[in-house]
């Protein structure tokens, strides 16, 4: 992977210019800040009552865009964010080993261009297993224990393995990636000041387990006795209020069941545990209050979340880097309704949301944190493909406090920062399709950008294209029956039109099925 990588590299770095030193510094830095299974309206600006408020202000001083969209699942939007191709053409969903020979990670763009390129948190980029060796990234602090936030002992320093971190040390992940992050900034700073850099902190948070410090979780210990209806309901007015959605919600998915139930899950976390999103009014007294505690501990994992980012920010405005720096933040799926133990195991005497617990967000509020939209990660229904997306670059002509209903994706994100750094996307490599996506940054700026010819999600069996405000989606549990829906009037998706519209239907799923082989063709080629 490593000569392959320098392969890959080299035309660039002939191509490409980096001579003149007065561009680069000119040239914008970028930060990309990724959570991992953050729902759609957890956060305070996407009508969440969590406390968000350094994401609230990059907002206010930036652009939230309501339709954009991830794979549903964490590596593969990884691949994309990464390679600016879709998973399946790079062999990445379902994971084939390597990255074909002619994809490139993100540094072989940046870096001919002058920039410094970082990356901290969660890799998952699986046919490049290491950032720095086969991602191109100068500097890394990657982590492979994500079951693990107080005490990893898989995690490395430029692909290094590092000695595993005890529990009583005070290890938090969340702060220890922004520690991290701050560090490379200062290095950068320090070492090569008249260069751009690009900063890749990808977080861990919320993902299961719950867990969260104490302090943090204190703050809503009360919070959610309402339960997750009332939630939903509140979150999805406060969403029509702010202007980001004028659809009628999903309902609750009662029926759906949470990935990997094993059958002995409620014998290891006790009768408050429920498989279900059922109305909360049907939960037992014991039931509500064990609940409430799951989401009191997810909601402090997202506060900590923003907490951490506004140091980085903070850094950033120190530094005098934060007017030309474009930032934009985003998740890799939705919330997530999984329901498991694993990693060290769960003590049930343990308190909740520590490093001895194992607890799971579970259906109920995985339904509530995606509100008002349907169905959670993995499955490529709106709740699981849908994230928050903020761009603040104060130098860049964004559009202050605006909201944006563009369709983007993520592989529209490396056109998007290749514009941002001034330069076209270079010609593919030997063997390599044209990269599929477009660059968001002209609707950013308060103008047009021309829709996606379409958008195509294929998941573990989970199957999606959407064309135009057009969507036709699948699930294994629905018996991979085709589902049709119009997504200007029903983005909660509660119409399904497909027997009114069987030719539509037909036309996009033949659609679907070639785009489908064709991926899968080209991620053949070398």
């Amino acid at each position: 992977m490593p000569t392959a990588f320098l392969t890959a590299i080299l035309p660039l770095a002939i191509s490409w210019s980096a001579d003149d030193s007065a561009r680069d510094r000119a040239r914008p830095n970028i930060v990309v800040f990724l959570a991992d299974d953050l729902g759609y309206s957890d956060l305070g600006c996407y009508g969440g009552e969590i406390h968000t408020p350094n994401l609230d202000a990059l907002a206010a001083a930036g652009v939230r865009c309501t339709r954009f969209y991830n794979t549903g699942r964490c590596w593969p939007t990884r691949a994309c964010i990464l390679t600016g191709y879709y998973a399946q053409q790079v062999r990445m969903d379902p994971p084939e080993g390597r990255l074909p020979g002619w994809a490139r990670a993100l540094p072989a763009y940046l870096r001919p261009l002058g920039y410094r390129c970082y990356h901290v948190g969660k890799w998952h980029l699986l046919g490049a297993p290491r950032p720095v060796a086969d991602g191109g990234f100068d500097r890394s602090y990657w982590f492979e224990d994500w079951d693990r936030y107080f005490s990893p002992s898989k995690h490395y320093l430029d692909d290094e393995l590092l000695p595993p971190v005890d529990r009583a040390s005070g290890y938090y992940a969340t702060t220890a990636f922004a520690d991290r992050a701050i560090e490379f900034l200062d290095e950068h700073a320090a070492r090569h000041a008249g260069a751009p850099f690009c900063l890749y902190l990808a977080f861990i948070a919320p993902h299961f387990p719950l867990h969260a410090l104490e302090q943090d979780i204190r703050k809503y210990a009360d919070r959610y006795q309402e339960g997750w209806d009332a939630v939903r309901q509140s979150r999805a007015r406060r969403l029509r209020e702010l202007g980001l959605c004028d659809f009628p919600p999903a309902q609750r998915d009662a029926g759906l069941a949470p990935r990997y139930l094993a059958g002995d899950l409620l014998d290891r976390l006790g009768a408050g545990e429920v498989t279900r999103a059922v109305a909360w009014s049907d939960l037992t007294s014991g039931q509500q209050r064990f609940q409430a505690v799951k989401m009191a501990i997810h909601a402090a994992m997202v506060d900590r979340l923003d907490q951490e980012i506004g140091r980085v920010v903070a850094h950033l405005r120190v530094q005098g880097q934060l007017d030309n720096t474009l930032i934009l933040f985003l998740s890799d799926n939705g919330a997530d309704a999984t329901l498991l133990v694993r990693g060290d195991g769960h003590d049930p005497e343990a308190p909740p949301g520590s490093a001895a617990s194992f607890l799971c967000l579970g259906p109920g509020w995985a339904s509530a944190a995606n509100a008002p939209l349907r169905r959670q990660k993995v499955w490529v229904s709106e709740g699981g493909i849908a994230t928050p997306f903020i761009a603040h670059w104060p130098a860049g002509g964004l559009v202050r406090a605006g909201i944006r209903h563009d369709v983007g994706h993520v592989i529209d994100l490396l056109p998007t920062l290749m514009e941002a750094a001034g330069s076209s996307l270079p010609a593919p490599a030997p063997g390599a399709p044209s990269l599929p996506g477009r660059s968001l940054l002209p609707a950013l700026r308060g103008g047009s950008v021309a829709p996606p010819e379409q958008l195509f999600f294929h998941h573990e069996g989970n199957r999606a294209l959407h064309v135009g405000d057009w969507k036709l989606v699948s699930a294994r549990e629905d018996g991979d029956v085709w589902q049709l829906f119009d997504l200007a009037h029903d983005r909660g998706e509660t119409r399904d039109l497909a027997a009114q519209q069987p030719q539509r239907v037909s036309a996009m799923a033949a659609q679907w099925a070639r785009l489908d082989a064709e991926f899968r063709r080209q991620s053949q080629h070398d």
